[in-house]
């Protein structure tokens, strides 16, 4: 099984961050924590601060069984995210590590989250966990 993680902008920064909203865990971090719950499956990473980037990696996902992508701050703003979640006909999942429904109301407002299949929000790195897990949950039923 081959699942694509895909993380946007200043989610490389998150040891810098707030850590009450995101964790206290840095991407990479995060990433190995990920590989280390699922070493049956084959991961690919990859973390862009650019819209464009995340938007040819959607598309580039392609061949692989699932999606998690975490388009951050772009999950308020990009019509060309959603657009390429669209046309992907993979098992897609949202993640975001803070929970966007206890913050401002413009993080309420979430474009791209419509097109994949369902989303976690607020369980820091644990959103990722359960994520793959659903993956695999559902890959495994088709």
């Amino acid at each position: 099984m081959k699942i694509k993680i895909i993380n946007g902008p200043n989610l490389n920064l998150l040891e810098e961050r707030d850590n009450k909203q995101y964790g206290n865990l840095s991407l990479q971090e995060i990433n190995q924590h990920i590989i280390n719950s699922f070493p049956d499956v084959e991961f690919e990473f990859f973390q862009t601060n650019l819209e464009g980037e995340i938007v040819e990696h959607v598309q580039g996902a392609r061949g692989f069984d699932g999606l998690i992508i975490n388009p951050a701050g772009y999950t308020h703003t990009s019509v060309a995210i959603r657009d390429a979640l669209e046309t992907l006909t993979i098992p897609k999942i949202e993640v975001h590590l803070s929970n966007l429904t206890a913050r401002e109301d413009f993080r309420k407002n979430q474009i791209t989250t419509a097109k994949c299949d369902g989303y976690i929000s607020g369980f820091k790195h644990f959103g990722y966990i359960a994520a793959v897990f659903l993956l695999k949950t559902i890959l495994n039923k088709n």
